[in-house]
């Protein structure tokens, strides 16, 4: 039997340490993957610092919108790199390497922000957090529909709900943090904003957090045995839905596939939509609501709008995705889709009118965007089958990155040609608003689309052979070592 002492620390990551022994209750995985989701979920928190980030640099909109948009590339870039690497060094792995990068990310853009060196807030949490996110965001994807198999739009719901809810956490709390490390900031008032080295010290002091719930997800993770399923559960059951198979589709195989191109489409049209409005949330229903150029929304309320935000994109991820398990993934997308372009026109129209019904289209439009996200991953088993699923969904999230430059280029390219950040008003945002219609629109005929996969592109006899037999080896190793 091996010595405890002597195991390394890679050894403890390793995938075959994380199969759950018998009886393992599967209701104690998705509060681990909620832990990481949480943490890496505050990138939808920016805007409540980014007029702050402005000043202090001394920059654009969009100079500053870049830093948000190259995380989000590299997130989409290291999920579908490190795709097949996650889902074949398990969760545990996955999870602490984001951890290392989604912290380093913070300190690098502390360090920059500090000394006044915008190309390492790029580097720090462009780069580097996000590579933190990518691996983060697509470590428990797999392990969680494999988990839940009779339940996926509920079990991705479930976790990928954190992600949207970060903001939730991270906007009030880092008003409060920014108020404490600079004294002459005052949430309640309109038009105060926070120090650049307010905003360093906050980064320092997420990093602490975020390490800390991350290290908690990585610890308390766990796989499922081979061949496992829940009591009661018919794997046969699958078939008689539409779209769902019970073959299974390979990463190389999936991106060959019209269905998977056409889903990327279908997400990167619901993301680029709603990242628009995410992205520049605080100073949006500032500049919504002005009276002779000064705002009647104060900073407090704007972060507390964002907060709200937050809320709609998380419960959109949960009701949405759990709707998606009763009607379809194909028939819930046209909601996203459909509904999410009257409530755009609305907004772009009618949003000016009064603060209660421009709140209300934004919390739909975002809930609309969280339930995309949440409903992906269980749309690719339906269509790809659970072998490699969490491959095939870091390669889709290339359209979250190439969504991450296009939508806030578009609004603050049309900010930028309209004025000054601080004088700006809702006609300033009409013209893009109105260009996220036209994009929701192409991705509901992109939807429409999609069929079944053709069987030449199923791996013959279902999963390959050789990764159930390193799972079962896995697993004997484990109870060998136990015992």
């Amino acid at each position: 039997m091996p010595d405890p002492e002597g195991q390394s620390m890679a050894s403890v990551l390793d995938r075959e340490r994380t199969v759950a022994s018998p009886g393992f209750n599967r209701w104690l995985v998705p509060p681990a993957a909620l832990a990481v989701h949480l943490s890496i979920g505050q990138v939808y928190a920016t805007s409540v610092y980014k007029s702050a980030l402005v000043a202090h640099f001394d920059a654009t909109l969009t100079q500053i919108g870049i830093v948000f948009s190259v995380a989000i590339v590299m997130l989409g870039l290291s999920a579908a790199v490190c795709g097949t690497w996650v889902d074949r060094s398990g969760p545990r792995k996955a999870m602490a390497a984001s951890a290392v990068c989604w912290v380093s990310g913070f300190l690098v853009g502390a360090l920059g922000i500090a000394t006044g060196q915008l190309w390492l807030l790029y580097l720090g949490y462009g780069v580097l957090g996000g590579i933190g996110l990518g691996i983060g965001y697509i470590s428990p994807v797999s392990t969680l529909i494999k988990w839940f198999p009779d339940r996926p739009g509920l079990a991705t719901g479930m976790a990928i709900m954190g992600f949207g809810g970060g903001a939730l956490v991270a906007s009030p709390l880092s008003s409060r943090l920014l108020a404490l490390y600079d004294p002459g900031f005052d949430p309640s008032a309109a038009g105060s904003v926070p120090s650049g080295q307010a905003v360093a010290m906050l980064f320092v002091t997420f990093a602490v957090l975020h390490a800390l719930f991350m290290a908690y997800g990585a610890a308390t993770v766990r796989v499922p045995p081979p061949d496992w399923r829940p009591a009661g559960f018919d794997p046969a059951s699958v078939r008689r839905k539409a779209l769902v198979t019970t073959a299974s589709v390979s990463a190389r195989n999936a991106i060959r596939t019209p269905q998977f191109w056409l889903l990327w489409v279908v997400l990167f049209c619901n993301v680029t939509a709603g990242i628009g409005i995410l992205e520049q949330a605080s100073p949006m229903i500032q500049d919504f609501f002005r009276d002779g150029g000064t705002s009647t929304v104060a900073a407090a309320a704007a972060g507390g709008f964002v907060g709200l935000l937050s809320m709609a994109n998380m419960a959109g991820r949960f009701v949405w995705s759990s709707t998606s398990d009763v009607i379809g993934r194909k028939p819930v997308y046209m909601v996203y889709l459909g509904v999410g372009m009257v409530a755009y026109a609305a907004l772009a129209l009618f949003g000016q009118t009064s603060t209660a019904l421009f709140v209300l289209f934004a919390a739909v439009i975002l809930s609309f965007y969280g339930g995309g996200f949440a409903t992906v991953p269980a749309y690719l088993r339906d269509l790809f089958g659970t072998f490699q699923v969490g491959a095939i969904h870091g390669r889709l999230l290339t359209a979250w990155s190439a969504a991450g430059v296009v939508g806030p280029l578009v609004v603050n390219g049309f900010l930028d040609a309209q004025g000054t950040p601080g004088q700006l008003t809702a006609a300033a945002y009409r013209p893009a608003l109105l260009t996220m219609v036209g994009l929701l629109a192409v991705g509901f005929a992109a939807n429409l689309l999609v069929r079944p996969v053709a069987a030449r592109f199923h791996e013959p006899g279902g999963e390959p052979a050789a990764a159930g037999a390193a799972g079962a080896a896995g697993a004997r190793r484990r109870e060998e070592e136990v015992a």
